[in-house]
């Protein structure tokens, strides 16, 4: 064991003992703090989606997800987008290019999906453009939300359509809209579940002359029959 193992695994000893951190999936106790504010167990617990997991749109080119919104990754995007776990969006984009690559594949720009000005305030971040510069390729922020929306959750499919249809746009800013023209660009988010809001952005995307529009999210969610 090399020194610097050594010395981590002495902090990460002592820090187990003063703080207790626990994993913000499973909740029990860090042994490794130090690596993160989840445990490698669960890490290694999230199961992967294949790409036909996800049904292309007339829109989106190809669109893939690192798994199912369930158990532990579930509780990773929500300690990332709600309590502020910002560290995530990190291993969540490693997680990205590894199990999305079809949709990465020869891309030119990644395009996070944008928050409304207001929920930018009240949240402090915005979660899909932390999970946007995690992934090692140019960050394009050509789109904008000109509209405040009802929360997606607990609305039916054709709802959802409803609920986010005009509520983007492109940048006010001709650079940051000109610099997806002719390039295929990727949008990414966190969670998908009918997709209605990746093909609100894929459309403002397309309008701009992207050549082709793609998406990755972190998760994938399967919506409940009614």
């Amino acid at each position: 064991m090399g020194k610097a193992q050594a010395l981590r695994d002495g902090i990460d000893a002592v820090l187990a003992v003063a703080l207790g951190a626990s994993c913000a999936a499973c909740g029990e106790l860090l042994e490794h703090p130090t690596l993160g504010p989840v445990c490698d167990r669960c890490w290694r617990a999230i199961h992967a989606l294949p790409p036909s997991a996800f049904q292309v749109s007339s829109v989106i080119d190809r669109a893939q997800a690192i798994g199912p919104h369930e158990d532990v990754l579930r509780s990773i995007v929500h300690s990332l987008k709600y309590d502020g776990r910002r560290s995530l969006a990190r291993p969540l984009g490693a997680l990205i290019r590894e199990r999305c690559q079809w949709a990465l594949d020869g891309a030119d720009v990644v395009v996070p999906v944008p928050l409304h000005p207001s929920r930018r305030r009240e949240r402090g971040f915005n979660q899909a453009l932390d999970l946007a510069r995690a992934l090692d390729l140019p960050v394009a922020r050509s789109i904008r939300r000109v509209r405040a929306t009802e929360s997606q959750t607990g609305l039916t499919a054709d709802e959802r359509h409803r609920n986010i249809r005009g509520a983007f746009a492109s940048s006010r800013w001709r650079w940051r809209a000109s610099a997806v023209h002719g390039r295929i660009a990727v949008l990414v988010d966190d969670v998908s579940t009918t997709g209605a809001t990746l093909m609100e952005c894929a459309r403002v995307v397309r309008a701009m002359g992207a050549r082709e529009v793609r998406a990755v999210t972190a998760a994938r969610a399967a919506m409940s029959r009614r």
